[in-house]
């Protein structure tokens, strides 16, 4: 039943993209980033207060602040860039570019651990990126690139993120910690470059998406996180993929819009390679799976 949980994480990131196509009309992506990380601030903050109490500031901070900020910059940095692809590309694209960290991952993990990656590995990113390349159809010209290259640099900074989160679990950082600097140091780092580009005005016709695109994304936070602690790592990380399952579906019932065939075609192969990969990052869990 943990592993499970990774569905209703799923489910939870694919609305946290409908919200932020549909508010993109009102806000840039960094005010959305900005109200992701308020609500999902005050729900951590009341659900943190309730389990230490008031006076339990000391639970917060813990021993590796500076560790948690960079993670948090990163993460900042890659969810801006996501945002930013979900606003001009069709959701299940954006999704599918974001999702290829694992790819990142076969590479970087192995220099991280000293380590050359093998042949496998470099097999794998080469198998995505032929999917990519199908999905995105640069030759066709019929999607935005920029958006594109923006979507596939997501992937490449959460996979420096998943690094550093690796490295706090090495440290015995509870995952919640993490996830409430997350929220805390993207909040900031939004708020200043809105503060540089301008705000736009929050009414009652977008308040109900802000708060809607908060609760979607906090909600899969916690979801993931719990999927993560429960379930088995690498199972947990393959069902991660029904986000783009869920995207797509909600790309077709809301804005109608179908890819072609060789667009799925490509899709199909980058989630392949991608779940390859996440098997390539976790030998030892895949053979006590066996």
């Amino acid at each position: 039943m943990g592993s499970a949980w990774m569905l209703v994480a799923g489910a939870g990131f694919a609305l946290m993209g409908v919200f932020v196509k549909l508010a993109g009309h009102w806000f840039s992506s960094q005010e959305l980033v900005f109200y992701r990380s308020l609500v999902g601030f005050a729900m951590l903050l009341g659900l943190l207060t309730l389990r230490h109490g008031v006076g339990g500031g000391r639970h917060f901070l813990g021993g590796h602040l500076w560790l948690q900020v960079r993670r948090g910059l990163v993460g900042f940095v890659a969810l801006v860039a996501f945002f930013f692809a979900i606003a001009r590309l069709p959701l299940s694209v954006a999704i599918t570019l974001n999702y290829t960290s694992p790819l990142f991952l076969a590479l970087l993990m192995p220099w991280w651990l000293g380590e050359r990656p093998r042949a496998s590995q470099y097999a794998t990113v080469a198998l995505g990126f032929l999917g990519v390349a199908l999905l995105l159809r640069p030759w066709e010209g019929s999607l935005d690139q920029l958006a594109a290259l923006v979507g596939l640099g997501s992937g490449l900074l959460a996979a420096f993120a998943y690094i550093h989160v690796r490295q706090l679990g090495k440290l015995a950082e509870p995952e919640w910690r993490t996830v409430f600097w997350f929220t805390v140091v993207s909040g900031a780092g939004a708020a200043l470059l809105t503060g540089i580009h301008g705000w736009h005005p929050v009414n009652r016709d977008n308040l109900p998406m802000l708060l809607a695109l908060g609760l979607a994304a906090t909600v899969g936070q916690l979801a993931m996180t719990r999927a993560y602690r429960k379930g088995d790592t690498v199972v947990v990380a393959a069902l991660a993929y029904s986000t783009v399952v869920f995207g797509s579906l909600l790309d077709v019932v809301i804005w109608r819009h179908v890819l072609p065939p060789l667009a799925w075609l490509g899709m199909a192969v980058t989630v392949g390679a991608g779940v390859w990969a996440i098997r390539l990052n976790n030998p030892r869990r895949t053979k006590e799976s066996k």
